[in-house]
């Protein structure tokens, strides 16, 4: 089969379209043909050498995907020729892939292996960051940053479908535009953003502020009003500042921290959180905007792209 590999860690350069001997699926895996696989900056940081890789060159990436069962273990409820994804598991930048039975998610008709590609990492995230770590409610007002990132983007149609109302930060005018488009009730800039966060609810602050910028944490904690959470769940620009816990206390703040591998623990937890997010995609509450799909082959110019970071929505690949 053909797979995009690395042998040493560096820019999207490093990136190659080669032959490499098929997966042998183990006693309790499927064999998946890849269809699609979605892009994340985990794949990003993984080719650079941030985040750890086990075994030894030459390596796959790719953590979200899906495709066709070509053969499941007997009893595991899969069928040769099913439509299946995963947000969760190894290896996806190839044409075949060998996934834990568990970890495979069974794909509804109208789901299309580009859009389950695309939303199944991004998607559950968002959705228990808005179902978990804070659970939404009607009229709250949320503040998102990075709204026009993949997260973002379906943060921001998950809160407003709860009822919320919505401030996204974005920090150029084209995203805040993709922003507005989704309906946000206020779209701000990256500067003056908590201030204006303050005028927006009369002087009171966010009942919620999802960060996942990191530096702007501190300002986060400042945004929120009294009793008010933020949930903190990345680090894009870099680590936080250390936070006095005296802070949390003099104004009965929640600093709550989000990871969704805390999250999707079993084989009925994914299935049942993925069901909802279909759900919420059939209906047209929630949309996944693919900003490009590009060949397996092409791998390399995608991940310059997204690290170019003008991508507004999700960049898929297609083995």
């Amino acid at each position: 089969m053909h797979a995009l590999v690395f042998h040493e860690f560096g820019s999207a350069d490093v990136l190659r379209h080669e032959q490499v001997p098929d997966p042998v699926p183990g006693p309790q895996q499927a064999l998946v043909r890849m269809r699609a696989v979605g892009l994340n900056f985990a794949d990003v940081y993984r080719r650079k050498g941030n985040y750890h890789l086990a075994g030894t060159p030459p390596w796959i990436l790719g953590y979200e995907g899906a495709g066709e069962v070509v053969s499941a273990p007997e009893g595991s409820g899969l069928r040769a020729g099913q439509r299946v994804g995963f947000a969760d598991s190894p290896f996806a930048n190839a044409e075949l892939c060998a996934v834990d039975v568990d970890r495979l998610i069974p794909l509804p008709d109208a789901i299309p292996f580009e859009t389950a590609a695309g939303s199944l990492l991004q998607g559950l995230t968002a959705q228990y960051l808005c179902r978990d770590s804070y659970a939404a409610r009607a009229g709250d007002w949320a503040v998102v940053h990075a709204a026009a990132g993949g997260v973002g983007l379906l943060l921001v149609q998950m809160l407003r479908h709860l009822g919320a109302r919505v401030a996204g930060i974005a920090s150029t005018e084209a995203k805040r535009q993709a922003v507005r488009d989704l309906g946000a009730d206020a779209v701000l800039p990256t500067e003056g953003w908590a201030q204006a966060v303050k005028s927006l609810t009369g002087g009171r602050g966010a009942d919620v502020v999802y960060d996942s910028v990191g530096t702007t944490l501190r300002d986060s904690l400042d945004a929120a009003r009294i009793g008010g959470t933020v949930v903190f769940y990345g680090m894009a620009a870099g680590d936080p500042a250390p936070v006095d816990p005296r802070l949390l206390m003099d104004r009965s703040l929640r600093l709550v921290g989000g990871d969704l591998w805390n999250v999707l623990t079993t084989a009925q937890e994914r299935r049942t959180r993925a069901a909802e997010l279909f759900g919420w995609i059939g209906s047209g509450a929630v949309a996944l905007r693919v900003s490009r799909a590009y060949a397996l082959r092409e791998g390399a110019q995608a991940h310059r792209d997204l690290e170019g970071r003008q991508v507004i929505g999700k960049i898929v690949l297609l083995p």
